[in-house]
């Protein structure tokens, strides 16, 4: 038993003190800092921009002064600076020289109502296109209320948008706010799944094959027998996963729980985790953590070259991505028929069963049953797993997939 924790021990500390570990816990918790002061970030820069200037050429006569007042009752950024005598061409050499960001042409149509056309070197800033447009639309709304004669009462009511309430007859169902605090919540901790599982599985399968390509593994089988060194590196890599999760936890609390009562963050519904919910997150984690590391590990044992890992790990990859778009589609839709029936299936569970618990208020006999599944799964895919990894680490050669593993457990039957 020494052995065994001396392996664990071993294959935590070894990928603790790496410099990827450590570089991408660090990055990621930056990234989740800036995600989560994204509009603090942003604003920081957007007070050191000037105002965004464009030239403007008003045909009509009768637009300018409106679409300027308009703007600013907008607190939009962007100046108009007349320019109705001069050129197109001179206009364009301005835009070239940086004078202006671009130009607008502002005439009316055969009907009389205002349009525009906007030019400039690029017109990938949608947002400054947007502006103008709804400053136009703005315009367009107030002259067509004054042609009809319609009081700025009659205007508003005329502009107001169609009042839609949504009502859960459930006692039990999540109200709207609810539901998008959900939504996010669940989004943000699915991401973190399907990545780990990602990283840790991989990490697993290369260090296996990293040991059997330098021959340390002929050494390790000879002192530790095969089964103890699979587990030992599934549980190390799992303490090692659940060490980084911890981290980026603390970091998102940390950023959450400081943040403003105004912001998207606290609009979100971010700032407060449900305690229910991250017990969930690090469950449906944990258990398809361990789902995952044992195929990846008596898939790392049938390679005998690190270059050959991701090739073997292809399958593993396309199902942990299946499950994670599945769960997407399960965030607009959960109580679909096809979530409910694929948040039972092992390879799945893990991701699709925690969308439905996070968004639906589903009975615990429906829980139990997917972490019951899942247990299975597990315990089925040790037994089989540990078998092929004990045959597995002794072959050498290019791999062929499926006639390894039935070599593997040949050569594991004598052993």
């Amino acid at each position: 038993m020494n052995s065994f924790w001396l392996m664990l021990s071993q294959s935590y500390i070894n990928k603790f003190k790496t410099k990827a570990f450590l570089l991408t816990t660090i990055i990621v918790a930056i990234v989740i800092m800036a995600g989560a002061n994204f509009e603090k970030i942003v604003g920081v820069f957007d007070e050191e921009d000037e105002k965004t200037k464009l030239a403007a050429v008003d045909e009509s006569g009768t637009l300018l002064q409106p679409l300027k007042q308009q703007l600013s009752a907008q607190n939009s950024d962007i100046q108009l600076i007349e320019a109705t005598k001069q050129t197109e061409a001179q206009l364009t050499k301005s835009v070239e020289n940086e004078k202006y960001e671009g130009y607008i042409l502002l005439k009316r149509n055969e009907q009389g109502l205002p349009t525009a056309t906007y030019k400039a070197l690029s017109v990938a800033n949608s947002t400054l296109v947007n502006e103008i447009s709804q400053a136009l639309q703005m315009i367009k709304g107030q002259e067509m209320a004054s042609q009809l004669k319609l009081s700025p009462e009659e205007m508003a009511l005329w502009n107001a948008p169609v009042d839609v309430e949504k009502v859960a007859l459930a006692k039990e169902a999540k109200s709207e706010e609810e539901m998008m605090q959900a939504q996010a919540l669940v989004y943000i901790l699915l991401f973190f799944i399907y990545l780990s599982v990602i990283i840790y599985a991989n990490m697993i399968a290369s260090e296996v094959a990293i040991e059997k390509s330098s021959r340390v593994m002929e050494i390790l089988i000879s002192s530790v027998s095969p089964v103890k060194q699979m587990f030992a590196k599934i549980i190390g890599i799992g303490l090692l996963g659940i060490t980084q999760m911890a981290v980026w936890f603390g970091v998102a609390y940390y950023a959450f729980s400081s943040q403003s009562d105004d912001s998207v963050v606290s609009l979100l519904g971010l700032t407060t985790v449900s305690a229910p919910l991250l017990i969930y997150a690090i469950v449906f984690f944990i258990l398809g953590y361990f789902l995952y590391a044992t195929i990846a590990a008596l898939l790392g044992s049938l390679v005998s070259r690190l270059e050959d890992v991701q090739q073997m790990m292809m399958p593993l990859t396309f199902s942990v991505m299946i499950g994670f778009f599945l769960s997407m589609y399960g965030l607009g839709n959960p109580e679909s028929s096809f979530i409910t029936i694929t948040s039972y299936i092992p390879f799945f569970t893990p991701m699709i069963m925690f969308v439905r618990v996070g968004m639906l208020n589903i009975p615990m006999w429906e829980v139990a049953t997917g972490i019951g599944i899942l247990l299975v799964s597990i315990i089925l895919l040790a037994v089989i797993g540990a078998r092929i990894y004990r045959g597995g680490v002794l072959i050498y050669g290019k791999s062929s997939s499926l006639k390894d593993i039935k070599k593997a457990i040949q050569l594991s039957k004598h052993q």
